[in-house]
């Protein structure tokens, strides 16, 4: 119990005199995660868009494959980015295996499908009330979508930082593609693992409070996006 509170009470410290090596890999961490899911985001939300208001057969299959892919297991993501962008695989001659941007592409794989299911959720739901409205004003269903994601921008940003969330407490697929390279590709969920089992539990446990710091903050800041979406229209 002493060994822990005295590992505790260095952590805090590191953490107070902002330590250089918890703030490289803290900022890494947050540079991969932001670029990943501003990839993803990219995609996601047309899509979701688009899913919401198209109507075509086996659109309710194609719904429900993008919410099971929600729960996508992040070491096989791991494996398949780690086949396409090895020496042998089809994606080699890029050179990205063990670097960040193989790690965004992981990441963005994983929280794509959350950002476009959640998306299509809360897109859906509005299509069902305002759709009489803009069909009236003879929009095109590209011009809806266009309306829609404007006016629900404070919403669907709550779906955007649910997918930051997921993406920078990542370690399984990141840890294949990055391989948790020192100063290269060395982020807080990674940096954790291989602390612990170093036995350096204050960097350890450092890590483990910025990252449950910005998780804290990632799910208030969606919380208040939600609640200001909710008053401006209500």
């Amino acid at each position: 119990m002493e060994e822990i509170s005295q590992s505790m009470g260095l952590a805090m410290g590191l953490v107070r005199q902002l330590d250089q090596t918890l703030l490289a890999i803290a900022g890494l961490s947050l540079k991969v995660s932001g670029v990943a899911v501003l990839a993803a985001s990219l995609l996601a939300l047309p899509l979701g868009a688009w899913l919401a208001l198209a109507r075509f057969p086996g659109r309710q299959v194609v719904i429900a494959v993008l919410n099971g892919m929600m729960g996508l297991p992040p070491v096989v993501v791991g494996l398949l980015i780690y086949l396409l962008l090895s020496r042998a695989g089809p994606l080699g001659s890029l050179g990205i295996l063990f670097t960040p941007a193989a790690m965004m592409i992981a990441q963005a794989v994983l929280i794509l499908p959350i950002i476009a299911a959640l998306s299509r959720q809360v897109i859906d739901d509005a299509w069902s009330e305002y759709r009489e409205q803009l069909l009236s004003l003879n929009a095109t269903r590209w011009q809806c979508m266009r309306a829609l994601l404007w006016d629900l921008r404070f919403t669907l940003l709550t779906a955007v930082l649910a997918g930051f969330g997921r993406a920078i407490a990542e370690v399984g697929a990141v840890m294949i593609v990055g391989g948790n390279i020192d100063g290269v590709t060395r982020v807080m969920t990674t940096a954790i693992a291989l602390e612990t089992s170093k036995g350096d539990l204050p960097l350890a446990l450092a890590l483990g409070v910025v990252l449950i710091a910005l998780v804290i903050a990632i799910n208030t800041a969606a919380q208040l996006m939600k609640s200001y979406s909710m008053r401006r229209h209500g």
